[in-house]
């Protein structure tokens, strides 16, 4: 889609949709009035960062709405060109070559401030979030590719790369050092929150401040469209929930949402099924079948904790998430079912 163009109300409530993993979002607003005239809706997407970006917003012309959105994602063509870890030359990949060297590599305030955000998630997961965990990232893409269980010795020596006490930052020059050979940092547990996160900066700027960005699992908010309460984001159903199940409908205003676990994406090995998302502790793709929800304030936060709570558990992740002050909701196969854990902040912006 090369432009912005109005959409009519009829498509308003749920007639578009991207996907969060494999689990279908549909996204609108709780009609209850008419919209004031002077404002209308927009939408645009467009692939970024290996997925579909999805830009909606409101404005009062199609002109404004169009160089917002160009601007924005603009934006997030610029974060991949720093973040990510499959282009050779972007930032992250020029830091990642000076592992082991003894650089302290200043890195630019993007770089920065997900490293930042990524070590204290870290720090207060005990280690269940991980950039740090990208040589085992890297041994469990050839598994999945060539399907067949990375070698012990192999993840023995990845295992000498990883741990995020390895990864040193300097905040009095905003430097980053990779302290042993062999570091690679993955940033794919929090890069796409922060774009979005991003992209919303950049609608303000622009004087729009009624927007959503869509990103795969990564969804954030600004205020409510007009003569709303908020965005309506629907999250698809576990895979072996009942059919009849009622997806888990949310109302959104300057949140984020973020789906993460080993639901999908996975790949049976050895007669075992693994999801693409490895553990850090083990080098080895989850395999409890979690599907996990985090509602926050900020999408680089959500898209964090989604990732580490599918590696601490039901519990633990709770805990985490209530002292992060998010809402969660977990669900995991269990038997012939699905065990699903709500905390009372995430059962807030649920609606029915």
């Amino acid at each position: 889609m090369n432009s912005m163009l109005p959409l009519p109300r009829r498509r308003f409530l749920g007639q578009s949709a991207a996907f969060l993993t494999g689990i279908p979002l549909l996204f609108g607003a709780c009609a209850t009035r008419p919209r004031p005239a002077a404002l209308q809706r927009y939408e645009l997407e467009k692939p970024q960062m290996g997925v579909p970006f999805r830009l909606i917003c409101y404005a009062k012309d199609q002109t404004l709405a169009e160089e917002a959105a160009l601007a924005a994602m603009a934006r997030v063509a610029r974060l991949n060109s720093l973040l990510s870890d499959y282009e050779e030359d972007s930032e992250l990949s020029q830091l990642n070559r000076t592992a082991g060297t003894g650089r302290a590599v200043k890195v630019s305030p993007e770089l920065w401030t997900v490293l930042w955000e990524a070590q204290r998630m870290s720090r207060l997961s005990e280690g269940a979030f991980d950039i740090t965990a990208g040589p085992y990232i890297s041994l469990w893409r050839r598994a999945r590719r060539i399907h067949r269980l990375p070698e012990p010795e192999k993840l023995a020596e990845a295992r000498r790369a990883v741990g995020y006490a390895k990864l040193l930052l300097n905040p009095n020059n905003r430097s980053a050092t990779l302290m042993v050979p062999r570091m690679k940092l993955d940033l794919g547990g929090l890069a796409k929150g922060y774009a979005a996160d991003e992209a919303l900066k950049v609608f303000h700027r622009y004087g729009i401040n009624r927007a959503l960005v869509a990103a795969s699992g990564d969804t954030s908010t600004a205020d409510a469209p007009p003569e709303q309460k908020g965005w309506r984001v629907e999250i698809g159903r576990h895979p072996d929930a009942p059919a009849d199940e009622r997806p888990t409908r949310l109302l959104l205003q300057r949140q984020s949402v973020a789906t993460s676990g080993d639901a999908f994406q996975a790949v049976v090995l050895e007669g075992r099924r693994y999801s693409h998302i490895v553990n850090p502790f083990t080098g080895l793709g989850l395999t409890d079948q979690s599907q996990v929800t985090v509602i926050a304030r900020k999408g680089i936060t959500a898209d964090a904790l989604a990732t580490a709570i599918s590696v601490l558990g039901p519990r633990r992740g709770l805990e985490l998430a209530e002292r992060l002050g998010a809402g969660l909701l977990f669900q995991r196969k269990s038997g012939d079912g699905v065990e699903r854990i709500v905390s009372r902040k995430f059962s807030r912006f649920v609606i029915q």
